[in-house]
């Protein structure tokens, strides 16, 4: 659970930023995590928790580090 590893609202934040910055649609994510529209807006809104997989997909896709999404690092 990222309770344990990060602050949950920085994961929502970092994760919204990361999208817009990249310019890519909640859709596009979605389909890139081989999950629901419905399920990708629930991570950004805090309302389920990225697998370990898809965590580490969605860090590939930014080109950032875990650590960075769940808000252990700055950059």
């Amino acid at each position: 659970m990222l309770y344990l590893f990060g602050n949950m609202k920085i994961f929502q934040e970092r994760l919204y930023e990361q999208r817009k910055l990249n310019k890519m649609t909640q859709k596009h994510i979605a389909d890139y995590l081989n999950i629901s529209q419905p399920s990708y807006i629930r991570y950004e809104n805090g309302g389920a928790e990225p697998s370990y997989e898809n965590l580490v997909k969605l860090a590939d896709l930014f080109d950032v580090s875990v650590d960075y999404l769940l808000g252990r690092t700055q950059y």
